[in-house]
């Protein structure tokens, strides 16, 4: 049973990571334009948001590069005509995505604006994973890996993943809900795992959620209500698909006066509500409750949006093919 205090009491311990421009990048390619990233950037330090974290390093060898915005990339050249010195208490994050990587484009961390590194990897890639993190840390960074569509592992797996990553130098260990199809009750009980590994070998855990059953804020403050202390959000749900929590909800709830929610309202005004109307579309729809509830990766719903379907009772029984 959770205590009451770890929902409405202050707790130093919380770091809020904003993931808007990663995440959300996989909406429109990374196709950010500088001001909307400065402008986020300038938001995050005045809403006292912890982290930020400037998309993918991905590798040039594996994506090309004229088909995406910088973001996908995020070198450090481009990350310091944002942040210059970054002469702030915000914190710089990348994502290294394992197999779409490369190690050779991580500069020592004394030469680099970022602070951490974020390793993405599916359960069976953790010896990757590890690798990429060990490298990580021997370069001086900060390190966290997310495992990800942790909905398609048994408990078995996940053990054996979390009992490698406890003897790794990982920072944080993040529970991914990839596919949306995780509820309350459920992430209770994978929190309490991930905290007892993160107990034993002194790490932190962390906690990604996605809304394809609207549960992203939900699922979010449960975890941290059982102690998970690092909390992904990005501005007005941008993401992937359903999109992930939202970053005006969870400010909202928290109850650390280091954070203020009005730059993010001020922000969504000036720059989401714009994206939107320039026709980049996530968020809640039926196509994506549907790969939701059968614990479905969302791409079959992706491209449902993109060809502007509405024949979703047809969708839901291939789907269920």
């Amino acid at each position: 049973m959770k205590q009451i205090e770890n929902l409405l009491g202050f707790r130093e311990s919380i770091k809020v990571v904003d993931a808007t421009l990663r995440d959300g990048g996989l909406v429109n390619d990374f196709f950010f334009e500088d001001d909307f990233v400065n402008e986020l950037y300038k938001a995050n330090v005045r809403a006292g948001i912890d982290y930020m974290e400037f998309g993918y390093r991905a590798s040039k060898k594996v994506f090309d590069e004229s088909k995406f915005g910088k973001w996908k990339f995020s070198s450090d050249e481009h990350i310091r005509q944002i942040v210059g010195e970054n002469n702030s208490d915000l914190k710089l994050a990348i994502m290294a995505d394992i197999g779409r990587h490369d190690k050779d484009d991580f500069d020592q961390k004394v030469n680099s604006p970022v602070d951490l590194v974020r390793v993405a990897a599916y359960i069976q890639q953790m010896p990757e994973a590890i690798d990429m993190v060990e490298d990580a840390a021997k370069k001086g960074y900060e390190t966290s890996c997310n495992i990800m569509a942790i909905s398609h592992a048994n408990d078995n797996e996940i053990k054996v993943a979390l009992d490698m990553l406890g003897k790794s130098p990982v920072d944080v260990i993040y529970i991914v809900d990839s596919f949306g199809s995780i509820y309350p009750e459920q992430m209770t009980r994978i929190a309490d795992m991930y905290l007892e590994f993160a107990a034993k070998y002194g790490k932190k855990v962390g906690v990604h959620a996605h809304n394809n059953q609207q549960l992203a804020f939900a699922n979010t403050i449960e975890a941290c209500g059982d102690g998970v202390d690092w909390l992904d959000a990005t501005y007005l749900s941008m993401g992937r698909g359903a999109g992930n929590c939202a970053m005006e909800l969870l400010i909202g709830f928290l109850k650390n006066p280091k954070y203020n929610v009005y730059p993010i309202f001020r922000f969504i005004e000036e720059h989401m509500i714009e994206l939107r109307k320039k026709g980049v579309v996530w968020g809640y729809d039926l196509q994506y409750l549907m790969t939701g509830l059968l614990n479905q990766h969302p791409r079959s719903a992706i491209q449902f949006t993109k060809e502007k379907r509405t024949d979703y009772s047809e969708f839901y029984k291939d789907l269920l093919i």
